[in-house]
C-alpha cells in the first residue's frame, strides 16, 4: 500500500514538474521571433547568367527571374526575398556588396561562390581558344588555387553569414560537370581536355561542401540532376560558347528550372 502510494505521488510530481518545464520551455519559444526570410548571394550561377529575362533593375549582375533563387521564392512565399548574387562575384565581392540584407530574421540562405576566385572564367577562355596543352596547365593552376587558397577565402564568407544570420539554414550549392565525355561533341575541347575541367568542377566541389560541413551549412550537389544533360550529350542544360560570350558556359533556363531548383528546394 505505502508502494502504491509512493509510486502515485512520484508519478504526480515529475507530471508536474515536466508540465511545468514543458510550459516554461512553449512560452520562452513563443517569445523568440520566427527567421522566415531568403537571402540569395553567390555569382552567376545563382544569379542566373544564361537562364534570360534579366531584371533591368540588376545592371551587370544580370539577376535572373528564372534563376532558382526567383523561381524557389515565388513558389513559397518567403517572408522577405533579398536577390543580390552577381555575375563575377568572388568571396570578396558577397563580403563586400551583398551582405547587407543578412539579418536575425533571415531563416534561409543560398549560395554558389568560388568558381570565380579559382579563375573560372580565364580557364575556360584558354581551353576554348589555345588548345589541349595550354588548357590542361590552366586547369592544375586553378586545382592549386582550389586546394590551397580558396578553403580560406569560403571560410570567411561563412563565417561572416553565420555571424549576420545566426538563425539561418544555409545551403551551399555547387557547380555541374560541364562535359558528358564519349558524347556527342565532335569538335571543340579535347577529351582529354573535358575530362581535365570535369575533374576540377569535382574538386572545388569536394573542397566547398567540406568547407560547408565544417561550417553547420547543407552543400547541394547538382551533378545528380545535370546527369544527361552536360555539354555533348545531346540535351544540354549549359551553353556552349554563346553570344553574348557572358552566358558560355552557364545554366539555361532548363538548368536552372531542372538542375538547380529541385536540389535546392530538397535541402532548403
Amino acid at each position: 500500500m505505502r508502494l502504491s502510494r509512493f509510486a502515485a505521488l512520484t508519478s504526480a510530481f515529475f507530471g508536474t514538474t515536466a508540465l511545468a518545464l514543458t510550459g516554461a520551455s512553449a512560452a520562452a519559444s513563443a517569445q523568440l521571433p520566427t527567421a522566415t526570410g531568403y537571402v540569395a548571394l553567390g555569382d552567376s550561377y545563382s544569379s542566373g547568367v544564361g537562364a534570360g529575362s534579366y531584371d533591368s533593375g540588376s545592371g551587370s549582375c544580370k539577376r535572373s527571374t528564372k534563376a532558382y533563387p526567383a523561381l524557389w521564392a515565388a513558389a513559397h512565399s518567403p517572408s522577405s526575398f533579398r536577390f543580390t548574387a552577381c555575375s563575377g562575384a568572388r568571396t570578396g565581392d558577397v563580403l563586400s556588396s551583398q551582405m547587407a540584407p543578412l539579418s536575425s530574421s533571415t531563416g534561409l540562405v543560398s549560395i554558389s561562390i568560388g568558381g570565380n576566385d579559382a579563375g573560372f572564367a580565364d580557364t575556360m577562355t584558354t581551353c576554348a581558344l589555345q588548345g589541349e596543352s595550354a588548357c590542361l596547365a590552366r586547369v592544375a593552376q586553378a586545382r592549386t588555387y582550389i586546394t590551397n587558397t580558396l578553403p580560406g577565402r569560403l571560410d570567411g564568407v561563412y563565417d561572416a553569414i553565420s555571424d549576420k544570420a545566426p538563425a539561418a539554414h544555409v545551403v551551399v550549392l555547387g557547380y555541374p560537370r560541364f562535359y558528358k565525355l564519349s558524347g556527342t561533341c565532335i569538335a571543340g575541347l579535347s577529351e582529354k581536355s573535358r575530362a581535365a575541367i570535369n575533374a576540377a568542377a569535382d574538386h572545388i566541389n569536394d573542397v566547398t561542401a567540406k568547407r560547408a560541413a565544417d561550417h553547420g551549412f547543407t552543400f547541394a550537389d547538382v551533378n545528380a540532376t545535370f546527369s544527361g544533360h552536360e555539354l555533348c550529350s545531346g540535351s544540354a542544360w549549359l551553353h556552349s560558347v554563346t553570344f553574348p560570350v557572358l552566358e558560355s558556359y552557364h545554366p539555361t533556363a532548363a538548368g536552372q528550372s531542372g538542375g538547380y531548383l529541385p536540389v535546392f528546394a530538397s535541402a532548403a
